[in-house]
């Protein structure tokens, strides 16, 4: 689905817009004038989004992007500068946080559809989604040290997709990175030109869909709950996970497609 948003929202608009291709729901970020910045509300839009998103099963793959010239900004400074209170603060950032954490539970895999500038939240909002493709033209910064504020919560996710040192080079410099960079340094899945960002896009989705729904959504819990675990309590979590996959129908389909040289027949399976 190609995607070519307005630079200006209508007044009243939605703060995100929401459409279904198939089971490829794009979730858009709708704040263009603003760049797309996380305001309080903006992330209670989200989290409720994603709460619904989560309990819906014609939804497989998400498509997270943001309407206008760039993805997400980050955090809307003028919001925190208007509301200097240090509970406010902590509300906003819990909420951040949260929202971050929800993404990862989503049964969902979501991919981040990235034009222009992605810095600070909005560069953490690219990490903590579990794919992401960039326009050629994309940036990528956590930038809030160039402000005496420093990403402490973009470093979270940043440091689980980037090695340590173009991590700490990204957050302690607040310069921007290009697409490709950002690419070398595992942040971003793939690069495509602006005209086949939704192109690649569909490809990635494409691939995803092809596969069993019950496992990809298994698979997704098991590969971040792994990953907070030493190795040998990962291997014991593991073990089991595969022992379990292994007594699902569509594990079986794929096998028996796979000893006889065919392509399985998941379709209409609901596995």
């Amino acid at each position: 689905m190609s995607a070519k948003f307005a630079d200006v929202a209508p007044l009243g608009a939605p703060l995100l817009t929401r459409a279904q291709d198939g089971a490829v729901l794009h979730l858009t970020l709708n704040r263009p004038q603003q760049y797309n910045a996380l305001s309080h509300e903006m992330l209670g839009a989200l989290r409720e989004a994603f709460s619904q998103i989560g309990a819906d099963a014609s939804i497989r793959v998400v498509v997270l992007g943001g309407a206008g010239k760039a993805f997400c900004a980050g955090h809307d400074l003028r919001e925190i500068r208007d509301n200097p209170r240090l509970e406010y603060h902590q509300r906003l950032f819990s909420e951040c946080a949260q929202l971050m954490a929800q993404l990862r539970a989503l049964p969902q895999p979501v991919i981040a559809r990235v034009h222009g500038i992605a810095t600070a939240a909005g560069c953490q909002l690219v990490a903590s989604c579990d794919l992401a493709v960039a326009s050629t033209e994309a940036r990528f910064a956590t930038s809030g040290i160039n402000i005496g504020l420093f990403c402490a919560t973009p470093a979270v996710a940043l440091t689980r997709n980037v090695a340590q040192k173009p991590a700490f080079e990204m957050l302690f410099t607040g310069e921007f990175i290009d697409a490709q960079s950002a690419r070398e340094r595992g942040l971003v899945n793939r690069v495509a030109p602006p005209e086949r960002l939704d192109e690649e896009i569909g490809r990635l989705a494409a691939s995803i869909l092809a596969k069993p729904a019950r496992i990809v959504a298994a698979g997704k819990e098991l590969f971040y709950r792994q990953q907070q675990m030493g190795v040998e309590a990962a291997y014991q979590l593991a073990a089991q996970a595969m022992a379990c996959n292994l007594q699902e129908a569509a594990t079986l389909e794929g096998i028996d497609a796979f000893l006889n040289k065919r392509r399985p027949r998941w379709e209409g399976t609901g596995s």
